[in-house]
């Protein structure tokens, strides 16, 4: 198992991909911070609540979803070195419409958002992280929104394919089908007649 020395050094390697961050911001955000690992299928956050937290994933990935008339439709999907929120309940304070569940066991580092703006309001390094922090995840629901108005289904399976291969590799068939916006059979028919060709 990942030690919490490792998982921290693995986060503070992200961050600085992200933004300048120095050792004494790294010091002051250590209260914002905690280690926690969801079991598979736990929720992190449960459609209704307000979300109050970012969760850094260092092993495991995790997925958005909502259900409407017992039909799961799968929204978004979460994988290691990547921050998981709920964006829209996280900056205006209104609850989720969408439930975030373990898809398999996963190691998080979570931020505290009461934590994170105080400190964040006193450190302009740690203001700016968390805002590159939600620029981050607004890109990459930016890019899968546009993904779903401009492509067909097959594709949006050739972009995951080209640019997401651990979606592929990762997310059993139904899930992946739901997430496309296909049925099943479809996905798999479309897999088969991409292999063959």
């Amino acid at each position: 198992m990942d030690t919490k020395k490792n998982i921290l050094e693995n986060l503070l390697i992200y961050l600085r991909s992200l933004t300048p961050f120095s050792d004494e911001s790294w010091a002051l955000l250590q209260p914002a911070l905690s280690e926690k690992v969801y079991k598979k299928n736990e929720l992190l956050l449960q459609e209704g609540e307000i979300c109050k937290s970012l969760f850094y994933i260092n092993k495991g990935f995790c997925k958005s979803y909502y259900e409407i008339n017992a039909v799961v439709k799968n929204t978004e999907f979460f994988f290691e070195n990547e921050i998981a929120t709920n964006i829209s309940s996280f900056g205006s304070g209104k609850p989720s419409e969408f439930n975030m569940m373990a898809c398999e066991e996963l190691h998080a580092i979570v931020f505290d958002k009461e934590k994170l703006f105080k400190i964040a309001e006193q450190y302009i390094e740690v203001e700016s992280l968390g805002r590159n922090c939600i620029r981050q995840i607004a890109y990459k629901q930016e890019e899968f929104s546009n993904l779903f108005k401009l492509y067909s289904a097959q594709e949006r399976l050739e972009y995951l394919e080209n640019k997401y291969p651990e979606m592929l590799q990762r997310i059993p068939l139904t899930q992946l089908a739901s997430f496309l916006g296909v049925a099943r059979e479809t996905l798999s028919r479309i897999r088969k007649r991409r292999i063959s060709q």
